[in-house]
C-alpha cells in the first residue's frame, strides 16, 4: 500500500480560494481546515462583543471586525477566523492594506465551543501570543458565564478568569466591559 500524500496549499492559493469558497476554512502551515457552524449562544456572544467594541471605537483609530475577517499569525504560517478582532494598526487600516485579513491585531476574541475549545486554548493561544501587536486574547465560554482573559504584561502573558458581575478591562482601547454585557440575551447567568 502506498502512503497517503497530503498536498500542501500555498498561502497565496489559500487566500485566493477563500475569496470564492462557500464555507470558511482556516490555514495552518499549508493545511486547510473547514470551519464548523455556530450555536445561537455563540453568535449572540460574538455579536454582543462586536457591537460593544464597534460603538466604543467609532471615530477612533481602531476597527472591530466580526467572524469573516482573518488574522494572519505569520510565525505560525496560519490564517484564523476569530469571532471578533480589533486592530489599531495603520498597516491594517490603510487604503492599500490587505482586504481579507489583518496582521497586527490588538484584541482577539474566540467564543469557545466543544469542537474548537482545545484548539483555541492551545494552538491558537500559542500562535496569537507570537503576534507582537496583540495585547488581549479572550476565550469566552458559550455554555457558562466565564471569560478567560489573557493579557500581555511587561513580565509576559497573564491569565485571569472572569465570571458574572466581573469587569473586563481593555486599557489599550480605554474600555471596561461588564461580563454580564457580553452574555446579554443568552439566558446564561
Amino acid at each position: 500500500m502506498k502512503p497517503a500524500v497530503i498536498a500542501r496549499l500555498s498561502e497565496e492559493d489559500y487566500l485566493e480560494s477563500e475569496k470564492v469558497a462557500k464555507a470558511k476554512h482556516e490555514y495552518v502551515a499549508g493545511e486547510v481546515f473547514a470551519m464548523a457552524g455556530a450555536s445561537k449562544a455563540h453568535v449572540v456572544i460574538a455579536g454582543n462583543l462586536f457591537v460593544l467594541l464597534r460603538m466604543h471605537l467609532r471615530g477612533k483609530p481602531c476597527r472591530a471586525f466580526i467572524s469573516d475577517m482573518k488574522v494572519h499569525a505569520a510565525t505560525s504560517t496560519a490564517y484564523y477566523y476569530p469571532d471578533v478582532v480589533v486592530t489599531c494598526s495603520p498597516s491594517d487600516l490603510a487604503a492599500d492594506a490587505p482586504a481579507y485579513y489583518v496582521k497586527a491585531p490588538a484584541l482577539i476574541v474566540e467564543v469557545l465551543s466543544e469542537s474548537t475549545g482545545r484548539i483555541d486554548r492551545r494552538e491558537k493561544l500559542l500562535a496569537y501570543q507570537q503576534i507582537d501587536s496583540l495585547e488581549h486574547y479572550l476565550l469566552v465560554d458559550q455554555d457558562t458565564v466565564e471569560v478567560e482573559h489573557y493579557h500581555r504584561t511587561d513580565a509576559g502573558w497573564v491569565r485571569d478568569i472572569l465570571s458574572a458581575g466581573d469587569q473586563l478591562a481593555l486599557p489599550m482601547l480605554d474600555l471596561t466591559l461588564g461580563v454580564d454585557q457580553i452574555y446579554e440575551d443568552t439566558g446564561l447567568r
